[in-house]
């Protein structure tokens, strides 16, 4: 039986393809915590929709045909570390039923690929939670895919509170030299004051923009970070790119307690804009995950969501393997870098590119998304 009572919430249609999703992690973050920012397709039940085959949803060959990725090279001696709550017990079998599908790189304990810890680096790990579980499944599975050289290392918090959600972020930045996170929560006063978890110099920490619509999310808003917006992607039969849009529910907004950095020179924002770049989440063009839907074991799933475009973005900072300065290094990235998506929206807003796509910047896809590993 699937369980049901970890996805109580109202369901979402995605007009073009009628695609049903929901949150993996719904309602709102309580105060104090992080939501997870993955939604996964659903049947006519409300059941995460589990199929035989990944048909129909992107993998590997689309992300690398779209978005000019190397399929092969790059990310050797880089460590890509995933910060999320609660315990997936199955994400080391799930990710190798994931590589064998697609070709990829073996990742496990056992060749040194893949490392999983509680928050302060133990093998104490806390309880399961089916939703979260999901949420691993997807993360570590992305930037696999992305960057099949790279090492995994899965951090789970003992709960969603900023307190242990923050400890792990410490055990990841210092043990990775990229960190993935797909979660976070409403701006709040005091925010500021846990810039500390995310200022390592010249390492690179993406979290996605929220899945909400308009309007910002935390820690997404921190300079020091690098917000990650979404997309609907269309590739072409050959899987190069085709084109994108604004995914509807991708978060965007003007922070109201973040002083603007020097690399921001949107102009009607004086504080932080979010987001920074982008990649796809849009559920109805989704991606396909390996994971556990019930009692009984995994399945193939079809993931949307931001938490698709931040684990890809940090893959492609583990490929590219450099060093860059907080949020602001595909600020400097040349003309043709990115794609600049220029339609779509994402609600309404007191300025047009705070929630709509246009020419250059723009909040929920920012500057772009990726046109090779160049602008990373």
């Amino acid at each position: 039986m699937f369980l049901r009572g970890s996805f109580a919430a109202v369901l979402i249609s995605s007009a073009c393809l009628a695609t049903s999703h929901q949150p993996v992690c719904p309602g709102p973050a309580a105060h104090g915590s992080g939501r997870c920012h993955a939604r996964v397709v659903v049947d006519e039940r409300g059941h995460p929709k589990a199929t035989a085959v990944p048909s129909g949803a992107y993998g590997p060959a689309q992300f690398r045909g779209a978005y000019k990725l190397p399929s092969a090279s790059g990310g050797s001696g880089q460590t890509i570390g995933i910060v999320d709550a609660y315990d997936d017990p199955n994400i080391e079998s799930d990710l190798a039923v994931y590589s064998t599908r697609f070709g990829l790189r073996s990742c496990t304990t056992a060749n040194g690929c893949f490392k999983k810890v509680n928050q302060t680096g133990g093998t104490k790990y806390p309880a399961k939670n089916a939703g979260w579980a999901l949420e691993i499944s997807l993360d570590v599975e992305i930037a696999h895919a992305i960057c099949p050289n790279c090492k995994i290392l899965l951090v789970e918090a003992t709960t969603p509170s900023f307190a242990n959600l923050l400890v792990a972020e410490d055990y990841a930045k210092a043990h990775a030299t990229v960190v993935s996170n797909s979660w976070g929560g409403g701006e709040f006063s005091g925010e500021t004051t846990f810039d500390t978890h995310f200022s390592t110099a010249n390492k690179p920490i993406t979290f996605s923009s929220g899945d909400s619509g308009y309007g910002v999310e935390y820690p997404a808003a921190s300079q020091y970070v690098t917000a990650v917006g979404g997309t609907t992607l269309r590739v072409n039969a050959d899987n190069s790119y085709k084109s994108e849009a604004v995914w509807t529910g991708a978060g965007s907004g003007c922070s109201v307690y973040y002083t603007k950095p020097a690399w921001q020179t949107d102009s009607s924002c004086a504080k932080r804009m979010e987001a920074d770049v982008s990649a796809v989440a849009d559920p109805a063009t989704g991606v396909a995950v390996y994971g556990p839907v019930n009692s009984r074991g995994s399945a193939w799933l079809v993931f949307g969501g931001t938490s698709v475009a931040a684990p890809l973005v940090g893959g492609i900072y583990g490929v590219n393997g450099g060093t860059v300065n907080y949020g602001s290094d595909p600020y400097g990235a040349a003309a043709g870098i990115l794609n600049d998506v220029t339609s779509g929206s994402n609600g309404s807003c007191p300025y047009a590119y705070f929630c709509n796509a246009v020419g250059g910047y723009d909040g929920p896809t920012g500057l772009g998304t990726p046109n090779g590993i160049t602008g990373f």
